[in-house]
């Protein structure tokens, strides 16, 4: 049963996917459809869960579920997979790929690969006040807080060549 992001508590359990490319307005209107019929139907041993989504920044899908009531069981959580992996396949986005770093700068988002990062840094395009986004977060108050740091606050820091002041 989806209910408003905002008003989902600081424990609900997130799960953030980042595409390898920026959606286009029709793919974002396609996942938000998609993604709000899966959420309203979204299910532990049939008991509905608590659900919520968002579509940011053109890059990134954050599914949500308020686990005060029921947990996400195993069987849940691989049908949320199953879906972005659905939505990959119809838009051609890899919403897998883990080697892409998400950095925001002037011109918005870019996606940095991590074996490009230190060049990349070294070459000015990066730094550490630069935001970067953590889609490891695991509860909505950790992506209210982290998601988006600068680097220097992150494990990005070990790829700086000068410590953060």
């Amino acid at each position: 049963m989806f209910i408003p992001f905002n008003t989902l508590p600081d424990s609900a359990r997130l799960w953030i996917y980042q595409s390898d490319r920026a959606f286009t307005p029709e793919e974002e209107r396609a996942i938000s459809a998609t993604l709000q019929a899966f959420v309203n139907e979204w299910h532990a041993h049939n008991q509905p869960l608590k659900t919520s989504f968002q579509v940011l920044h053109n890059y990134f899908i954050v599914l949500a579920v308020d686990e005060a009531q029921y947990e996400a069981s195993g069987c849940s959580i691989d049908s949320s997979v199953r879906i972005i992996r659905q939505l990959g396949e119809q838009t051609g986005i890899n919403f897998f790929e883990r080697t892409n770093v998400a950095v925001m700068l002037d011109e918005g988002i870019r996606l940095l690969k991590l074996p490009e990062l230190k060049q990349a840094h070294e070459n000015g395009a990066w730094n550490a006040n630069t935001t970067v986004f953590d889609n490891s977060v695991l509860t909505k108050g950790d992506f209210e807080k982290r998601w988006r740091s600068p680097a220097g606050e992150t494990w990005l820091k070990r790829y700086l060549s000068v410590a953060p002041v």
